[in-house]
C-alpha cells in the first residue's frame, strides 16, 4: 500500500443541512478517484458512506463515516458527516480533525439552519472552509440568489470559482474560473466531460469574477497586494500563493458547484483540495498538556516529532469489534509498537492498522503526521483519548460534544437483564459520547439523555438488536423542590413505653426561609441544657432525613433553616434514636405549618429558525408558560430567547422540528427554580399523594 507524506494528505469534512446531498457528493468523490466503480444511491441502501441498517431504513446519516481515495497523487480523507439535527453532535465531535470543511448549499434552499450551525462548528475549531452548491439540476435552482444570500451572511470573503450556464432541469454545464474554461457534461452519471472556449455573451462574466479571484488572492497577503496594486495583476504563482493563505486565514472562501448525483462538478472540487486545500502541517503547531497538569506543550505536525494521535470516534462493527479512528498528529504510528494511553494512563499494543471506506478496510502498515485510519482490539482507548510515545508523553483536549435536548426514563423490560443493559449501553456510549446515561437516585430513574426523540429511538433499537435488551420507557420525573415562604415553630414529644428499655425525647424547633440557592442550615440555640449536647446531632440527623423526601409532596427540601431552641429529656429513657425521631417529626410540622410551596426547574432556551416560522414559536412557547426574553438576527435566521419550565419541554425538539419542517434548531441549559402556578401545584400535591400513580398519567 502506497505510504504518504504529511504535505499529501487532505483532510476534508463533508457538512451542511440536512438532505443537502453530502453522501452522495462522498459517493461521486470514491468514483472519480476510482475507489468504487459504480455510485451508489442512498434510495437504494448501496451508498459506502451510510451502511449501517438503521442509515438504509432512514436514508440519512445518522454516523460520521470515514472514507479515503487518491486524487493528482494526493491522498484525500474524507468525513461524511450528518446533517440531521439529532445527530449533528457527531458532526462538530468529528470536526475536531478536520483541516478544511466543505459545506454543501441546496441550490433551492440556500443558507438554512443547519448550514448555519455547521459554519459555527468550524468557528468553534477555527477551521477553514469553503462552499460547494448542489442540485443545480433542480427545478427551481437559483444560482446567483443563493450566492447574493452567502455574500450578505459570510462577507465579501464568499469568491465564486464557478458559475452554472444553465441552472434546473437541464443543467450540464460550467464555467470554470481558475482554468477560464467552458465545462460541458455528458449525462449517464459518469461525470464525463469536455472543455471548450467561454461563448463570447459569457466571457465579460467570467472575466470580472476571475478578478476578484485575484483580488481576494492579493488581499490575503500585504506583498501580494503591493504587487496587484503596482501592476494591475498576480502571476498563476502568486495567485495559488494568496489562495492558500487566504483560505487558510478564513478570509477567502470558495464557492464551487456542480450536482453531486449526476457526477457534475466532482474533478474540479478534487482539484482545487489537491491544490488548494488546507495540509495538515500548514496548522504548523497542535497544543496539548503535560497528562495530569495544566502546563502547555506544543508539538510540531511533522513526522520528525514524537508519535502522538488522538481518538475522534470509537465504532464497532461485527466480526471486527472496536475500531478506533485516529488522526494522527505527529510523528508516525507503525503496526507492532506499544504506545500510551495518556489519558487512562495505560498502555496499548498497536496492532493492524487500517484506512476505511465506510465498512470496507484496507491494511496498512504505517500512518504519518497528519493522516486518518483505524486501530483494532485496543483494551481501553476510546473517543477523545491520546495516544502517544510514552518517552514524550502529551495529552490533547478531546471533541467537544452537544448539550443532551431530550431524555427519557428506562427500565429493562425483563426482569434480570440490568447488567446487559448497563453493558450495553456503555459500549454504544463510547461509540457516541453524544448521550448520556445517569441513574438519578433522588427521582429514582434511570435517564437516557440526546439530541432528540430520533437519536434516542436509534440507541435503543441498536440496544435491542446487538444486545438483546429491550426497554420499557418512561416519561421523566420532574426534580421539583420544595421549601418554605413564612417562619413556623413547633414542638414534638416522642414517647415509647412497650416493655424493656423506653424512648423519650421532646423536640422545640422553628424553620425559617433561606434565599434561593442558600440551601439548608441548623442552629442549636439550646439554652441551660434543656437537651444535652450529645442528643443535638441526633436531632440534626433526625431533621436531614426528611430533606431528601419533603413533607409536601416528596420532593427535595431546599433554601431552609431549621433552629431548635427548647426541648426535654428524660434520666433514663432519652437516647439518640428518640432525638432524632423527635426532630424528623417537628420538622415535618413546622414545614408544614410555613406555608411551604413548590418549585419546578426553568430552563433558558435559544431558538433559531427562519423568520417565516417565528409566530408559530411564539405562540407555542406562550403555550408552554415560556417567558420571551428577547429576539436576535442571526444571518437570515431569527433568534427566540426565552425561559421555559422543564416540565414543558418534553420532545421539544420533535414539535420544532414538526414546526419548522425540519428548519429549527434549540439548546437548552438550567437557569434557576421558581415557583410553581398554585393550579399545578395543586395536582401535583394530589399526584403524590396516589403512590400507585405515574406522573404520566
Amino acid at each position: 500500500m502506497k505510504e504518504y507524506t504529511c504535505n499529501n494528505i487532505r483532510n476534508i469534512g463533508l457538512v451542511g443541512h440536512g438532505g443537502v446531498g453530502k453522501t452522495s457528493l462522498a459517493e461521486s468523490m470514491l468514483y472519480k478517484m476510482g475507489e468504487i466503480n459504480r455510485v451508489g444511491k442512498i434510495d437504494n441502501g448501496t451508498t459506502v458512506s451510510d451502511y449501517h441498517p438503521d442509515e438504509i431504513e432512514r436514508k440519512i446519516s445518522i454516523n460520521t463515516s470515514l472514507l479515503h481515495g487518491e486524487w493528482k497523487e494526493k491522498k484525500i480523507n474524507i468525513l461524511d458527516t450528518p446533517g440531521y439535527s439529532d445527530f449533528l453532535g457527531d458532526t462538530k465531535s468529528c470536526l475536531r480533525v478536520v483541516d478544511l470543511a466543505v459545506c454543501l448549499i441546496s441550490s433551492v434552499e440556500g443558507i438554512e439552519v443547519g448550514t448555519e450551525q455547521v459554519v459555527e462548528f468550524t468557528n468553534d475549531y477555527a477551521i477553514p472552509f469553503m462552499f460547494f452548491i448542489n442540485r443545480l439540476d433542480s427545478e427551481h435552482a437559483d444560482f446567483d440568489k443563493i450566492m447574493n444570500s452567502m455574500t450578505k451572511r459570510f462577507g465579501n470573503g464568499v469568491v465564486t470559482f464557478q458559475f452554472p450556464v444553465n441552472p434546473g432541469e437541464g443543467f450540464n454545464q460550467i464555467v470554470d474560473l481558475l482554468s477560464m474554461k467552458l465545462i460541458t457534461y455528458e449525462e449517464g452519471g459518469e461525470g464525463k466531460m469536455s472543455s471548450s472556449d467561454i461563448p463570447d455573451e459569457m466571457k465579460a462574466k467570467a472575466e470580472g469574477l476571475r478578478e476578484k479571484i485575484m483580488e481576494a488572492a492579493a488581499e490575503s497577503d500585504d506583498e501580494l497586494l503591493e504587487i496587484f496594486f503596482d501592476k494591475g495583476e498576480l502571476s498563476e504563482e502568486q495567485i495559488t500563493k494568496g489562495l492558500k493563505t487566504g483560505i487558510l486565514n478564513k478570509t477567502v472562501l470558495p464557492v464551487f458547484c456542480g450536482a453531486a448525483d449526476k457526477v457534475f462538478g466532482i474533478d474540479f472540487l478534487l482539484n482545487f483540495i489537491a491544490e488548494f486545500g488546507v495540509v495538515p502541517s500548514d496548522y504548523k503547531t497542535i497544543k496539548g498538556n503535560k497528562p495530569g497538569s495544566e502546563e502547555e506543550i506544543e508539538r510540531k505536525i511533522s513526522e520528525d516529532e514524537p508519535f502522538s494521535a488522538l481518538v475522534f470516534k470509537t465504532i464497532s462493527e461485527e466480526h471486527v469489534g472496536e475500531m478506533s479512528l485516529i488522526k494522527v498528529l505527529s510523528g508516525s504510528l507503525k503496526s507492532g509498537v506499544e504506545v500510551a494511553n495518556t489519558s487512562k494512563n495505560s498502555n496499548e499494543k498497536i496492532g493492524q492498522i487500517y484506512l476505511l471506506n465506510g465498512k470496507q478496510r484496507k491494511e496498512v502498515g504505517k500512518l504519518a503526521a497528519g493522516d486518518l485510519g483505524a486501530l483494532v482490539k485496543l483494551k481501553g482507548t476510546y473517543t477523545g483519548n491520546t495516544l502517544c510515545d510514552s518517552k514524550v508523553p502529551i495529552q490533547y483536549k478531546p471533541p467537544e460534544f452537544i448539550n443532551p435536548l431530550e431524555s427519557v426514563a428506562i427500565k429493562p423490560q425483563s426482569r434480570g437483564d440490568e447488567d446487559k443493559l448497563s453493558k450495553g449501553l456503555h459500549i454504544l456510549n463510547d461509540e457516541d459520547p453524544n448521550f448520556t446515561i445517569v441513574y438519578n437516585p433522588e427521582l429514582k430513574q434511570t435517564i437516557l439523555s440526546g439530541q432528540g426523540e430520533l437519536h434516542l429511538k436509534v440507541i435503543l433499537q441498536r440496544l435491542a438488536n446487538r444486545f438483546g435488551v429491550k426497554v420499557l420507557e418512561e416519561r421523566p420525573k420532574i426534580p421539583y423542590r420544595e421549601t418554605i415562604t413564612a417562619k413556623a415553630d413547633d414542638k414534638y414529644r416522642h414517647k415509647k413505653q412497650s416493655g424493656g428499655a423506653g424512648q423519650f425525647a421532646e423536640v422545640w424547633l422553628r424553620v425559617e426561609p433561606l434565599k434561593p440557592g442558600e440551601g439548608f442550615e441548623f442552629e442549636n440555640q439550646v439554652k441551660g441544657g434543656a437537651i444535652s449536647q450529645p442528643f443535638i446531632p441526633a436531632v440534626e440527623k433526625g431533621v436531614k432525613d426528611v430533606l431528601g423526601e419533603g413533607p409536601l409532596a416528596g420532593y427535595k427540601v431546599v433554601d431552609v433553616k431549621a433552629i431548635v431552641y427548647d426541648g426535654k429529656e428524660h434520666p433514663v429513657d432519652s437516647k439518640e434514636i428518640a432525638f432524632q425521631t423527635a426532630g424528623r417529626e417537628v420538622f415535618k410540622k413546622c414545614f408544614l405549618s410555613a406555608k411551604p410551596i413548590l418549585l419546578e426547574p426553568i430552563y433558558n432556551i435559544k431558538v433559531k429558525v427562519p423568520e417565516e416560522y417565528m409566530g408559530d414559536i411564539m405562540g407555542d412557547l406562550s403555550g408552554r408558560r415560556g417567558k420571551i426574553e428577547g429576539m436576535d438576527t442571526e444571518g437570515n435566521f431569527q433568534v427566540v430567547k426565552a425561559k421555559v419550565p422543564l416540565a414543558e419541554l418534553d420532545k421539544y425538539a420533535t414539535s420544532l422540528r414538526s414546526l419548522t419542517s425540519g428548519r429549527g434548531l434549540f439548546s437548552r441549559t438550567f437557569s434557576h427554580y421558581e415557583p410553581i402556578p398554585k393550579e399545578l401545584e395543586k395536582t401535583i400535591i394530589e399526584r403524590s399523594k396516589a403512590p400507585e400513580q405515574s406522573e404520566e398519567s
